[in-house]
């Protein structure tokens, strides 16, 4: 069924709906959506000088002119993305169904839909508007592919920075409770120690390195309260290792990933979270608080990273 717009009796826009200013160029009205060029109904409507319902029905009626590649409804997701952007004017925002998007083959189609002398030219212009859209995008490849480059890249960093910061406020928000707790143990506080280390433990977010002469199942007790995906390293020497390659495999079993390397190039104990937090260790972690002992904060980055470089070469 062909419909002339002059035929529609009363379903010209008057009172109830104002049409949308239409923009002096006419490709600020071509959106991208699904990767494809698109002009929303409401649009189009507004530019063929009707009601946004009337037009609708005028291609419900021929609906097996406009197949999916011609014209889809939007998803919430994809006209909330729109609005978000304010390509989609806020006076639109009340209606009660979703918004579809004609391609340009479905824009093209209108033409045999809306029959009239004032159709017709307006289907010229936005066929027009779409053919200079589409030679700007070829154009401007380039251009465009560098834009986004740069938005991905922005959006990393943004993500990283994000990272960052939490990280601090995670260090901050510990350093605070470390303040508060005891950071000396005297003999006999066992499972205050233990508590207190594997509170230091669960800070880390990726890596702990553990430097200590003398470990045993103990250790890996303290070191198994660390946060799921974090890495652990244990520098020890032969003489003081009381673990087997069984006890670090069935370690590995439950709480990945550990790896023990042996060391004679240090005498104190250190440990290292995510290579920006460092503890110096009064007494090997198998042994707290069975005598007296201290854990002071390491607060010279620059010490934490001499003592990783030193580990790592």
């Amino acid at each position: 069924m062909e419909i002339g717009l002059g035929d529609i009796e009363g379903r010209a826009v008057r009172n109830s709906e104002q049409p949308r200013r239409v923009p002096a160029q006419m490709e600020d009205l071509i959106y991208t959506v699904r990767g494809r060029q698109v002009m929303l109904d409401s649009d189009l409507a507004a530019l063929y000088e009707v009601e946004t319902r009337v037009f609708n029905q005028a291609v419900s009626r021929n609906v097996k002119r406009f197949p999916e590649e011609f014209r889809f409804q939007l998803t919430r997701e994809e006209f909330d993305n729109l609005r978000s952007q304010s390509v989609i004017s806020s006076e639109w925002g009340g209606r009660r169904s979703l918004p579809y998007a004609f391609t340009e083959q479905g824009v093209a189609m209108l033409s045999g839909v809306l029959r009239s002398d004032a159709a017709i030219s307006i289907s010229i212009q936005i066929m027009n508007a779409f053919v200079r859209m589409r030679h700007f995008i070829v154009g401007n490849a380039g251009l465009l592919q560098r834009m986004d480059a740069i938005e991905v890249r922005q959006a990393e960093y943004q993500r990283l920075a994000d990272e960052k910061f939490a990280l601090v406020l995670e260090r901050l928000e510990a350093k605070g409770t470390q303040e508060s707790s005891q950071a000396i143990f005297f003999d006999g506080q066992i499972y205050d120690a233990f508590e207190f280390l594997a509170r230091l433990v669960r800070t880390a977010r990726e890596e702990i390195v553990l430097v200590d002469s003398y470990v045993d199942l103990d250790t890996l007790n303290v070191l198994s309260k660390k946060g799921e995906g974090v890495r652990a390293r244990i520098y020890t020497t032969k003489r003081g290792c009381r673990l087997s390659k069984a006890d670090v495999n069935k370690f590995n079993q439950q709480y990945p990933a550990l790896e023990l390397d042996l060391t004679s190039a240090f005498h104190d104990r250190f440990l290292l979270l995510d290579s920006v937090c460092g503890y110096h260790i009064g007494a090997s972690i198998k042994d707290a608080g069975k005598k007296c002992f201290g854990v002071t904060p390491i607060e010279d980055h620059e010490i934490i990273r001499s003592l990783l470089r030193r580990l790592r070469h």
